[in-house]
């Protein structure tokens, strides 16, 4: 984004940074997309720019880094069939829904899902899609990029895959499976086409084959060789539920990170998402390893799946993310929320080991950067992206809430949406709207196409 944006008298700047500053009446100047300089108050050096946001009366927070989602399933929300399954009766029965989408249900469900993530003050979202149609192409992953460009959001796509149908012993349906050979093709032509390494970059690629339970071992081992040979990291379920550690015993001898291990899938460019039924000795290895976890604390409670030993993560230095996790084991896509669950969440079941609100809004935000590989991101300091949110104060649900700024979103929380956000020195929500859409507009056909979907 080229230009210039000044946002001015900020009351309470939560920075994120090194040395977790937390300052008052700061300026915060950017250009080109990119923080150049912080002003502290009593500073006598004035700035001019393009553009100036007035924070006299509000707070300021690095933007939140989602590192797990499936923004496909945005369109397959709150289906009472399926609310009081578990994971694997559940996928079962939402693969014959997903097996239809195609490159308008993708892009809808992308425009939805990461509208509401930018909206909740997330600036970059990682995509794990894995349901490819025989029929479809590279135009699914075309049609993700095209949903954030319109809206301004960084965004990380995968290359997902599944080759393990019900046939063979899988959960997913023939039709969305495919030859290891071609999906080994199609992510190389993913990573070539839209995979932008520079250190400030809008769009990356991952390579994430789905599951255990839904790929072969030569998959997970030449997907780990490509992505390798590609420079690009590695991202996969794991841990999520005793089903998936019971299917791997049985099936390799070998229980789930073991069975990863064997083919490669660990190290500081791997991330799982979930990790709920590690180890201890596990637990360690994937911090000797620098191997991280996506902590998805709503929808691993919505399934029933358990409680991801965070704190012992934390505890170990296990790299640790915020994620979000697919719309239909959600039903939403707001970090903020995520934020203040998995606050609540720990300190129910540690206690007093529990993660403060501020270590888990680090975890949303350095911790999550960490898992992309993205060091310019989740901290509020100069040559850092210009990637943050803004909270006016001035409202009753936050009257007594500023004794500790940088714990507020996870003991308070916030509901609804941020009144800034800004990616990459752009506003892309301001006053709480977005400005690259039309919502109402958008939501309405949407809408229609939901129905659509659903009755395929």
């Amino acid at each position: 984004m080229k230009g210039t944006l000044l946002v001015k008298n900020v009351k309470y700047l939560v920075t994120c940074d090194g040395d977790d500053k937390l300052l008052e009446r700061a300026d915060v100047y950017i250009r080109d997309g990119v923080i150049e300089a912080i002003k502290e108050a009593g500073a006598q050096e004035e700035w001019t720019a393009e553009d100036v946001i007035d924070a006299s009366d509000m707070v300021m927070y690095p933007g939140l880094i989602n590192t797990h989602h499936h923004l496909y399933q945005t369109f397959s929300r709150n289906l009472p069939q399926v609310q009081n399954m578990e994971l694997f009766p559940w996928l079962k029965t939402l693969y014959e829904i997903w097996k239809n989408v195609d490159e308008d249900v993708v892009y809808y469900s992308s425009l939805t899902g990461m509208g509401e993530l930018l909206k909740c003050g997330c600036t970059t979202c990682l995509d794990h899609h894995y349901v490819f149609p025989s029929d479809k192409g590279m135009g699914l992953l075309e049609a993700q990029f095209h949903a954030a460009e319109d809206l301004g959001m960084r965004f990380h796509a995968t290359r997902g895959s599944m080759d393990l149908s019900v046939k063979d012993g899988g959960l997913p349906p023939d039709s969305v499976v495919q030859p290891v050979d071609e999906i080994l093709k199609s992510s190389e032509e993913a990573v070539a086409r839209f995979h932008d390494p520079s250190p400030y970059s809008m769009k990356q690629v991952a390579l994430a084959p789905c599951s255990p339970f839904s790929v072969t071992g030569d998959l997970l081992r030449e997907s780990a060789v490509l992505a390798r040979e590609l420079k690009v990291r590695l991202h996969t379920h794991l841990a999520e539920t005793k089903d998936e550690e019971n299917y791997t015993l049985s099936r390799f001898g070998m229980r789930p990170l073991a069975y990863m291990e064997s083919l490669g899938w660990v190290g500081e460019d791997v991330w799982y998402a979930h990790g709920i039924h590690f180890t201890d000795d596990e637990l360690k290895r994937l911090a000797e390893t620098g191997t991280g976890v996506a902590h998805c604390p709503v929808s691993n409670m919505k399934l029933s799946s358990g409680i991801a030993s965070v704190p012992r993560m934390l505890e170990l230095g296990v790299p640790v993310g915020l994620a979000v996790d697919g719309s239909a084991s959600n039903d939403g896509s707001s970090l903020l929320e995520e934020i203040r669950t998995a606050y609540l969440l720990h300190r129910l079941n540690s206690s007093q080991k529990a993660p403060s609100g501020y270590d888990i809004l680090k975890m949303a935000t350095r911790g999550s950067a960490r898992l992309l590989g993205r060091e310019r991101l989740g901290a509020i300091a100069p040559g850092m992206a210009a990637d943050f949110f803004l909270i006016r104060l001035k409202r009753l649900a936050l009257v007594g809430t500023m004794f500790d700024p940088k714990s507020m979103l996870g003991t308070v929380g916030y509901k609804g949406s941020v009144d800034y956000t800004v990616v990459n020195g752009r506003i892309v929500v301001k006053d709480g709207r977005l400005t690259g859409i039309d919502e109402e507009a958008q939501a309405a056909k949407a809408e229609e196409l939901v129905k659509d979907y659903i009755s395929r």
